[in-house]
């Protein structure tokens, strides 16, 4: 028997939140002989647009007792859903009666707002994590993840692209691996792709200091971050002691200067694999990682991936 598997339609949402995990299961459906039946549902029927100009054609939402897999995507129309209490409780009903609910970037926020992640760890798009944080304070955000199993009974997908990976890795859960490997290969797919969200994450914004003592050490370690950045000379720079100018530092800034000193030179290395063709060894020492195997060890730590993974993927 078809697995009915019920994608949300809404207006605003993000295309390929919805086109992702179409293609995904409806090519599982043609590998299985019918093995799931796929649907966009909107309120009322009627055609679902995009940002984009893009619009779906959909059917109205179904019995919520009627849905084996209910995928929640999102884009900047999710704001409107979550204020429209008929939806929203049509939602819960569904969630209650699924076999699993899949939540797709910022659709992560209907199913939190459902309250199905309330302590459970979640994702969602890199770009609303804290968001996400901040407006539910039940649920472990975890800003890295491709993709989670929350619960039971609930996965949390993080942005776009990333339904795609979790409708691979549900397809490979109902028919195995073979099943969820040849649809990736028919979509040109990683079955897992290498790493974390956060190498695809925007640069990190540094926080700049009140103090202009701090202001002036961040702007120092910035300029040159292969300069030799101990405690005691960044103290010396800031005239202060390394002990009151290590919790200055912390308060100001909010992580310790050696994690501070870190980040920086990640970043300026991740910059330089971008941009140069300069080798790894190279990098290293420019950045004041001094060795390329302490460069792999850090870039693992805070990107998710190796130096020559990240700039194969970007350079």
């Amino acid at each position: 028997m078809a697995r009915s598997v019920v994608i949300l339609g809404f207006p605003g949402v993000q295309a390929l939140d919805v086109v992702g995990p179409h293609d995904v299961f409806t090519g599982a459906a043609l590998l299985t002989e019918g093995g799931y039946r796929v649907s966009v549902a909107s309120r009322d029927g009627s055609p679902v647009s995009t940002p984009t100009g893009l619009a779906f054609v959909a059917e109205a939402m179904p019995e919520p007792t009627d849905i084996d897999t209910l995928i929640l995507p999102g884009g900047p129309g999710v704001d409107a859903v979550r204020d429209d209490p008929a939806t929203m409780a049509w939602i819960r009903a569904a969630a209650a009666n699924s076999r699993r609910v899949v939540s797709v970037c910022t659709g992560s926020f209907l199913v939190a707002q459902a309250g199905l992640l309330d302590g459970c760890r979640a994702t969602t798009h890199w770009a609303f994590a804290d968001q996400m944080a901040r407006e539910f304070p039940a649920v472990t955000v975890d800003r890295d993840a491709i993709f989670l199993r929350s619960s039971a009974t609930v996965w949390t997908a993080a942005g776009v692209t990333s339904g795609i990976d979790l409708s691979l890795a549900l397809v490979e859960d109902d028919y195995g691996t073979e099943v969820a490997q040849t649809v990736a290969r028919y979509l040109v797919l990683y079955l897992r792709r290498p790493g974390g969200q956060t190498q695809f994450a925007a640069p990190v914004w540094m926080p700049r200091a009140r103090r202009r003592p701090i202001r002036e050490v961040q702007e120092a370690i910035e300029a040159d971050p292969g300069a030799a950045h101990s405690i005691s000379e960044l103290a010396r720079r800031a005239a202060m002691s390394p002990r009151h100018f290590t919790r200055v530092f912390t308060d100001e800034i909010g992580e310790a200067p050696g994690a501070y000193v870190e980040r920086v030179r990640t970043e300026a290395a991740r910059r330089q694999l971008e941009e140069t063709d300069d080798t790894v060894v190279t990098i290293a020492a420019r950045c004041g990682f001094g060795s390329s195997e302490t460069l792999r060890r850090n870039f693992i730590r805070r990107v998710g991936i190796s130096p020559d993974q990240y700039r194969k993927t970007f350079a």
